[in-house]
């Protein structure tokens, strides 16, 4: 990479965005685990929270090296696994990556790994083995995270350095990660689901969100880590950061309103879960365009992300997969509707490099872009995740066993429960209280 001076302004604000999207982890793991049962919050927290040290070990061995190292043979598939081993050069003072230490981006970049991962964990709520997803958390990010990173966001240089594909050869744009963290994901969470098939009695008994209190907490801390997310992207405090600040803004709140207003027509009522669900749809929509948008085409993306993931969430009914937490109607539907639309809305006065989009006279060029790099994405991470997870089905069983599903997956995988409700009926001394009943007087009707 280019060796520029260092900036500390720019460096203060990509730390600040690094621990920002390292929060959204934890805020992942209260959005989901207030939309399980009861009985199986704190294996759905669990599955979060693991992956952070799973995917944190893994990135600082060899996870920055396949994503950022330069690509082997040139091919743009795979960057060199040994070049970066253990962060091996990156403490550097003259090792950056812009006008901020490598480092820094290192760690930046390891936040959207381990929740890239993380997001696949809504798809098999209530029935995976706790050990199943360790296992399969570090293969996924290992065969399809990684490499998906470096065809993204590895962008070639004039100091001889070699980037992905979709970056440099396709030309697709993806701001902050719309094909390689929420399509890869989306698409992940539909393989993994259908290998791990339907709860048991899915389709025939409510599986209603026990704590909806838990899922806004989870939607607020989303949005306030993606702010990190996207105008940490621009990788400095500066005009493009502005840009996807406002753009994260406005996508997200037309999203919600547009859920909201989806399930007013269709429903009858606009429910705490759609506000919570819209805010996320719209989220994910505008991550891949937040540089190359106005504000007009952000909230035209929010909209539209907003009312299509509103009707997607309805398709694992009609087809049959058991998407538990809808990543698929929300990730996959919401990375497609926003790296799409880039090919239609790309404003030649956005910050993002390349043409403008059709509605911008710049043609089909970017549309076709958008399109073969989500395309490539989405069919990759679908049938390596199909074969990692049969795989690791045939050797370990990824699924618990019926009995342990029934009576709830925190006590037979955690040996613990969500909530303490033993104490309830008993004093501070620990003896029952009496419930009195008073007795009828005898002169009642008197």
């Amino acid at each position: 990479m280019t060796v520029l001076e260092i900036d500390t302004g720019d460096t203060a604000w990509i730390l600040v965005s690094a621990a920002m999207v390292l929060l959204m982890t934890p805020g992942l793991a209260f959005f989901y685990g207030g939309m399980v049962r009861a009985k199986s919050v704190l294996n759905m927290l669990m599955m979060s929270i693991v992956t952070m040290g799973v995917v944190g070990v893994l990135w600082v061995i060899i996870g920055y090296s396949i994503a950022f190292g330069n690509s082997v043979g040139g091919a743009g598939f795979l960057g060199n696994p040994l070049e970066f081993l253990f962060l091996n050069g990156l403490m550097d003072p003259e090792a950056t990556a812009g006008t901020i230490p490598v480092l820094v981006f290192a760690g930046f970049q390891s936040a959207f790994a381990i929740i890239a991962v993380a997001l696949i964990s809504g798809a098999v709520a209530d029935r995976m083995k706790f050990s199943g997803w360790v296992v399969f958390s570090a293969v996924w990010a290992l065969l399809v995270y990684f490499p998906a990173a470096h065809w993204v966001f590895a962008f070639s240089d004039d100091s001889g350095y070699t980037g992905g594909f979709i970056a440099n050869q396709i030309g697709a744009l993806d701001f902050a990660g719309g094909t390689a963290i929420h399509i890869n994901a989306g698409a992940a969470a539909l393989a993994l689901a259908i290998v791990l098939r339907p709860r048991l009695g899915w389709g025939r008994m409510p599986m209603r969100p026990h704590n909806l209190t838990l899922v806004m907490l989870g939607a607020a801390l989303l949005w306030f880590g993606w702010f990190g997310f996207n105008a940490g992207s621009a990788i400095g405090a500066n005009g493009t950061a502005g840009v996807a600040w406002i753009n994260t803004l406005a996508g997200a709140a037309a999203a919600m309103l547009a859920w909201l207003l989806v399930e007013r027509l269709r429903d009858g009522k606009a429910t705490s879960l759609g506000a919570a669900s819209g805010i996320v749809a719209g989220l994910v929509a505008i991550t891949p365009a937040a540089a190359s948008v106005s504000p007009m085409g952000a909230l035209i993306i929010g909209v539209a992300g907003g009312v299509a993931c509103a009707y997607a969430v309805g398709l694992k009914t009609k087809f049959g997969y058991d998407d538990s937490l809808d990543v698929v109607g929300v990730h996959l539907v919401g990375g497609l509707v926003g790296t799409l639309l880039i090919g239609f809305l790309a404003d030649p006065a956005s910050p993002a490099p390349g043409t403008g989009g059709l509605f911008y006279g710049g043609g089909f060029a970017q549309l076709g872009a958008q399109a073969a790099g989500a395309g490539f994405v989405l069919v990759y991470s679908l049938v390596v995740t199909f074969i990692i997870a049969k795989v690791l089905d045939l050797i370990m069983g990824l699924r618990v066993p019926e009995a342990a599903e029934t009576s709830g997956i925190d006590t037979s995988e955690h040996a613990e429960s969500g909530y303490d409700l033993s104490h309830v009926g008993y004093s501070s001394y620990g003896v029952r209280q009496t419930l009195i009943v008073p007795t009828p007087r005898e002169d009642a009707d008197a």
